[in-house]
């Protein structure tokens, strides 16, 4: 960051080292012509040096004690409880009597720090609360299910009931726990990003055709739109990203069709997802891509909420846009806008 010349502060220095220099001049003359003793002369000049100096350094004390002293033990204050973790604190420097633009900015920038900090820590809250509460349902069917099996009357139909819920919910809770250090890693930008140059329409054929036999099973129609077409980006993470999509077109869609389009747009590729699901609210819309924001709040749907905040991170890591417009009971459609199109 640039630093700026304090202007106003250089002009008020210079005038008072004026007028000091100016008086001790005047002082001087007067005793002069009063005197040609120079003993008398320099010990009068010694002591006016010395009430100078006292006085401008009695100033200088006031204006550091309201200039700075103030100012900047509000702020210490404040850094101090954020660091222990009062991420409510918010430093007001309105009251005081002088006011620097450098520490204005300094406590707007730590006002800022402070609410962005809450903010993590209600996420991280939110985090943990929701991890917990969709590991707290596979546990304990496991649990029921597992105490059932100890029961020797239990006949082997329901013995293989059991172990089929348990080995269910197991994964689910693998599913889980894969998706959130997916997650955490993408957040985290600890994967690499090895951009190359790949045939897009085909990976989008070959992710399309291993939903095509579950999409069959739910009697949806499948269309598909592909341009050929080929860009420099990161396959693999691009490989998550329509594999999520398609899934939830096929979880929230029962009846009607689930589309793929890909065309292009100058030097972007773009990608539309469609389907005549359920849609979704325009109150949920905006927190879609949140962690575990489900918009089926019954969790009548198989689903832990990480699967398009994965899709948003990953989308954002390869330098994308994505976008969504839906209506209730109508459908939904996702728009992802890549760059990096090989002209060929």
């Amino acid at each position: 960051m640039k630093k700026r010349v304090n202007l106003t502060g250089i002009f008020f220095f210079f005038i008072w080292t004026t007028v000091v220099i100016e008086t001790a001049v005047l002082i001087y003359d007067a005793v002069a012509s009063k005197t040609q003793d120079r003993r008398w002369i320099a010990l009068i000049m010694l002591v006016v040096i010395v009430v100078l100096s006292a006085i401008c350094t009695l100033i200088d004390a006031i204006r550091r004690r309201v200039m700075v002293d103030k100012p900047v033990g509000k702020i210490l204050e404040a850094t101090t409880k954020i660091a222990q973790g009062d991420f409510d604190q918010q430093i007001q420097l309105d009251n005081m009597p002088v006011r620097q633009k450098e520490l204005d900015e300094i406590a707007d920038k730590i006002n800022v720090m402070a609410r962005e900090l809450k903010k993590a820590e209600l996420l991280n809250n939110d985090f943990v609360s929701n991890v917990s509460h969709e590991m707290k349902t596979p546990l304990a069917v496991i649990s029921s299910y597992a105490k059932w099996l100890s029961d020797d009357n239990v006949s082997e139909e329901d013995k293989k009931r059991c172990v089929d819920k348990i080995i269910g919910s197991v994964d689910k809770l693998a599913s889980l726990v894969n998706n959130v250090l997916q997650l955490s890693k993408l957040e985290h930008q600890e994967l690499e990003v090895e951009n190359k140059k790949y045939n897009l329409t085909a990976q989008l054929e070959k992710v399309v055709a291993e939903y095509e036999p579950s999409i069959a099973d739910k009697g949806l129609e499948l269309e598909c739109d592909l341009e050929e077409m080929r860009i420099i980006s990161n396959e693999s993470l691009l490989e998550l990203v329509w594999n999520n999509l398609l899934s939830n077109a096929l979880k929230f869609t029962e009846s009607g069709f689930i589309k793929v389009k890909l065309g292009r747009s100058g030097d972007c590729a773009v990608v539309k997802v469609s389907d005549s699901g359920c849609g979704i609210a325009p109150e949920n819309g905006e927190r879609i891509f949140d962690k575990f924001y489900q918009c089926d709040r019954s969790h009548s749907v198989n689903g832990n909420g990480l699967g398009l905040a994965m899709v948003k991170q990953v989308i954002d890591l390869v330098g994308g846009k994505i976008s969504v417009s839906s209506q209730e009971n109508v459908g939904t459609t996702f728009t992802i806008v890549l760059r990096g199109v090989v002209n060929e």
